[in-house]
């Protein structure tokens, strides 16, 4: 996966339209496109106390997710990212789509606070590495520091 190519996709996106309705759109599509093996791929919005369902290609998917509380809320509650092999061993994961096996979600940060999360699940068990996280990563720094609310 060549995760400097996809962050030059999402600043060129970002140059074009930085409001989050069309740019996490297209940055979810772009990465469920990209990715091999996913069956969701989107994004969580800071609201008030909890995280709530953002642009995202895949399953519906649920609303609300409150700070703290499955594989999100506490990657949004830490503001780090949560990577999980098995999210069926994970304490209070909340299971949208059965289908998932494995999940990584990664922190949205405008100046160091937690906007919202890039969340990507896929079928398969642990399919995510920690190439997979660092790339990512400096894909949400590119999106945090982008998007317009």
């Amino acid at each position: 996966m060549d995760y400097k190519l996809l962050c030059e996709q999402v600043k060129g996106l970002a140059a074009e339209e930085k409001w989050f309705v069309p740019l996490l759109a297209n940055a979810a599509a772009l990465i469920y496109d990209s990715m091999e093996g996913l069956n969701w791929a989107g994004f969580y919005l800071m609201r008030e106390d909890r995280l709530v369902l953002g642009p995202f290609k895949g399953k519906m998917a649920c609303i609300h997710i409150p700070v703290g509380k499955g594989v999100c809320g506490m990657a949004a509650a830490e503001n780090r990212t949560r990577r999980v092999a098995n999210v069926h061993e994970f304490p209070g994961h909340i299971a949208c789509d059965g289908a998932s096996n494995s999940e990584i979600v990664v922190p949205l940060r405008r100046d160091g606070a937690v906007i919202g999360v890039l969340d990507i699940d896929s079928p398969r068990f642990d399919r995510f590495s920690a190439e997979d996280q660092a790339g990512l990563e400096a894909l949400a720094e590119v999106i945090g520091s982008a998007v317009e609310f």
